[in-house]
């Protein structure tokens, strides 16, 4: 029986990169097939051209043992191959069945469209595979997991047999990534086939049945998860021992460097997110925040930064009040800023790297001369920056868009530490990264901690907190729940913080407190209610008995 797919040869050429080195690359129905590699070693690249974003310059593609023309991904769907991307396609004001039938659409008599039929479908897709969806949601309320559950629906519904799965946890929660995983095992379980393109090493070892690394373009080796661990996986996807743990001496703490005060921040909808929050930050230490996403962690920063107004409270740089300061002010005084969303808040992506690397200090000298711009100067400290922060791009007038996600991390970095900084407000950084960035970002971040810098790190990550922090603060429901070192914390003791359970003796914050509360008089007017009902039951029972 032949492969369900099979790559032979396929290479790829782009101006000044090869992208793909005549690659091959076979799938087996019911299989999960992993495909490893860092940022820009063309797994997507790959991915693109099977789904027929691309065409490749030589090789070819076999279906089912059939030779398969695929020039668009109307031709890919129409062969049974379908893509999760890793930035979802959806419409957020539309609902899910809308966004499914999106190219698909099914039409009653007279051409209308026929979403009740539709949405009957998705109902069914979604009960046999366990994928927990409603049709009539909008995509702009569900939760990032729910979103990513669509995709795949869009895919199923359009009856696809090959699943692309491009990063498909690179965005989400712990808990929404293990919901994936099983519902990918119930995919191949019903004779569905994944590609699940990653970095994420311990995802790897979990889930897939086959490994195959890429490397700058080529095959380096394929394995499995019997015959592979985390070193050797790295090693194969870098090209050389990768330390996967953080090496940094005792913290030497300084001054504050950040105070934060009674802070309260209202999110998009004018909802309190950040709930009277009170922390600081010293020289010299890395504080950790920990928390599930979505607990107020992205309003805070944004607070921090400049980027919202708060709503109450204070926050002090250097003794300095910056709670209403703009974020150039905030620049200026010696804060650096690696945002959530590298995208959104971290680049122009239509500017050239050089340009993206002096982002916050352009108008200043050398960069400026009055309002004239010293190209050949912002191009110049490019080249250096790029060198010394490892930086893969084709040249520094390359458009920021064509980097790899890693290398648009590195660009953030390269700009916000290559000046004297005090604080450095992390949030995120190594989200969607491989190992071999993770590690550099990691080197960089307790460099500038050593170097007497105040560290705040916003992670969902609880391995990355653990790792690098001195301290670690815990948010939930917009509060933070408690402080502790990181040095004796368990996972467990900060996974039910995260949860909102405070341990016996500690301080509950008032939403849990007053949860726990509610609690407890509920079940005591039920224990009440059952001895009332005790009393006048036990006369009747004996009074038939008798």
């Amino acid at each position: 029986m032949p492969p369900v797919l099979e790559l032979r040869n396929i290479t790829k050429r782009f101006p000044g990169v090869l992208a793909n080195d005549h690659i091959d690359l076979t799938l087996n129905r019911g299989e999960i097939h992993a495909l490893l590699g860092e940022n820009g070693a063309g797994k997507t690249t790959l991915m693109n051209i099977l789904y027929g974003l691309y065409q490749p310059d030589e090789g070819e593609i076999f279906i089912n043992g059939q030779k398969a023309e695929i020039h668009s991904p109307t031709d890919a769907i129409n062969l049974g191959v379908g893509m999760v991307h890793q930035h979802f396609m959806l419409i957020p004001v539309f609902t899910v069945t809308e966004n499914v039938m999106l190219g698909s659409e099914s039409l009653q008599l007279g051409g209308v469209l026929d979403r009740k039929a539709a949405a009957e479908r998705i109902r069914e897709i979604s009960e046999a595979y366990g994928l927990a969806v409603n049709p009539d949601d909008h995509i702009r309320d569900l939760p990032v997991g729910g979103q990513q559950r669509v995709e795949i629906i869009k895919l199923l519904y359009r009856e696809a047999d090959i699943l692309i799965l491009d990063e498909p946890t690179a965005v989400l929660t712990p808990q929404e990534a293990d919901e994936l995983f099983r519902i990918m095992h119930s995919l191949t379980e019903r004779g569905k086939s994944i590609i699940f393109i990653t970095h994420k090493l311990r995802e790897v070892l979990d889930i897939a049945d086959r490994i195959t690394v890429i490397r700058r373009g080529k095959v380096v080796g394929s394995t499995t998860p019997k015959q592979a661990n985390q070193s050797k996986l790295a090693a194969m996807m870098v090209g050389r021992e990768v330390d996967l743990s953080v090496h940094k001496r005792a913290a030497k703490l300084g001054a504050a460097v950040l105070q934060v005060q009674d802070l309260k921040v209202a999110d998009d909808r004018g909802q309190l997110a950040v709930d009277g929050v009170s922390f600081a930050v010293q020289a010299g230490e890395v504080l950790g925040i920990a928390g599930v996403q979505g607990n107020g962690q992205t309003e805070l920063v944004e607070a921090l930064t400049g980027l919202r107004s708060t709503h109450a409270g204070s926050i002090r740089l250097l003794d300095e009040d910056i709670t209403r300061a703009d974020p150039r002010r905030i620049t200026e005084l010696g804060s650096a800023h690696i945002p959530e969303d590298r995208q959104r808040d971290g680049l122009v992506l239509n500017f050239p790297v050089a340009d993206n690397l002096v982002l916050n200090t352009y108008y200043q000298a050398p960069f400026s001369k009055g309002a004239v711009l010293q190209q050949n100067t912002i191009s110049e400290v490019a080249r250096e920056r790029v060198s010394k922060f490892d930086i893969r791009t084709p040249g520094v007038e390359t458009h920021a868009s064509s980097l790899s996600g890693g290398n648009q991390q590195k660009v953030i970095v390269a700009r916000e530490l290559s000046r004297p900084v005090k604080l450095v407000v992390a949030s995120q950084p190594t989200r969607g990264l491989d190992v071999g960035s993770i590690e550099y970002i990691h080197g960089r971040l307790i460099e500038s901690r050593d170097s007497g810098v105040g560290v705040l790190l916003v992670s969902s990550e609880l391995d990355e907190i653990m790792q690098l922090s001195d301290r670690i603060a815990v948010i939930y429901r917009g509060k933070i729940v408690d402080v502790l070192p990181a040095k004796g914390a368990s996972k467990e003791k900060i996974g039910l913080l995260m949860a909102g359970v405070v341990q016996k003796g500690a301080k509950a914050s008032p939403k849990v407190a007053a949860k726990k509360k509610a609690v407890t008089k509920k079940t005591a007017k039920k224990v009440a209610k059952k001895k009332a009902a005790t009393k006048t039951t036990r006369p009747t029972k004996r009074r038939k008995d008798s």
